[in-house]
């Protein structure tokens, strides 16, 4: 079987699994076998499989055709340029949450000559906070979240991408974990928003394989936002922001909570579908 041969016959195979852009994950997944950049496909079409390669690329596409995220098959994802891992106990990060992480980095940029703080509340994979600490030299950043084995990968990450010596990585169930005392220029997150009754609905690649904890909202979806509202301006210094991902349609009562507990809401932004995804506010 030749490379081309190999990719059609995984992207039909995909396909009538109901795997959506069949044809670019079987070209991702053979790249991946190969050990190839997947344009680097282009240039050998014609070049023929082993039987070690065949089997692989077979293996790599059954556990594609059961839904199993791609990510967690090849082991890592890229974010903003970042070789980040992923498994089972952190949420695979999203295309928009990079947006997130750039608003982050921007703000911090501007605290100068001191160094920058920032919180990045529910580190999951560390992709946030290793984004910020790369992209501000000067800042340091507290990574918490509640669970050891996503607190295990984020470190991982922090390490792999040499800046693990400007994050702090905390432990902890929220606020609690946190001393008042020592409040953030920056608190940073993307926090669990879906509502619960809705998990069931969701694609089988998120439902079955991203953590439970990282998805669940409560009833409405909001409680982490009630919580974050009610709680973090005591860990905010007096010219800092927040800044929260947030579901599709949320952006109405997520502006109200915040409002309700005095804050100032600077700003509601859109991702890259012109979707309302993000909030920016301040005391």
């Amino acid at each position: 079987m030749t490379v081309l041969e190999g990719i059609q016959k995984s992207a039909d195979f995909l396909a009538k699994k109901g795997v959506e852009s069949a044809r670019l994950q079987a070209e991702l997944l053979l790249a991946h076998q190969l050990k190839l950049p997947r344009m680097k496909l282009y240039l050998n079409f014609d070049r023929v499989l082993t039987t070690a390669e065949t089997d692989g690329l077979r293996e790599l596409i059954k556990r594609r055709s059961l839904h199993e995220p791609l990510q967690h098959i090849t082991g890592s994802t890229s974010f903003w340029g970042h070789e980040i891992a992923v498994n089972r106990q952190a949420l695979v990060p999203r295309p928009e949450t990079e947006l997130l992480a750039e608003l982050g980095w921007q703000f911090l940029s501007t605290i100068c000559p001191q160094p920058a703080t920032g919180l990045d509340f529910g580190t999951g994979t560390g992709c946030i906070a290793i984004a910020l600490a790369a992209k501000c030299p000067h800042a340091t950043i507290t990574a918490l979240d509640v669970s050891p084995g996503a607190l295990a990968l984020a470190g991982e990450n922090a390490t792999q991408n040499q800046v693990a010596a400007r994050i702090e990585f905390l432990l902890g169930d929220g606020f609690a974990a946190l001393n008042p005392s020592r409040p953030f220029d920056l608190i940073i997150s993307n926090p669990p928003y879906i509502a619960t009754a809705e998990i069931a609905t969701l694609e089988p690649e998120v439902r079955d394989f991203d953590p439970r904890a990282a998805l669940d909202g409560g009833a409405d979806g909001l409680d982490f936002y009630r919580r974050l509202a009610r709680e973090a301006g005591s860990f905010l210094k007096p010219h800092g922001r927040i800044m929260l991902e947030f579901g599709d349609g949320q952006a109405d009562a997520i502006r109200a909570l915040f409002e309700a507990e005095k804050w100032i809401v600077e700003a509601v932004k859109e991702d890259y579908s012109q979707r309302a995804r993000i909030l920016v506010a301040r005391r």
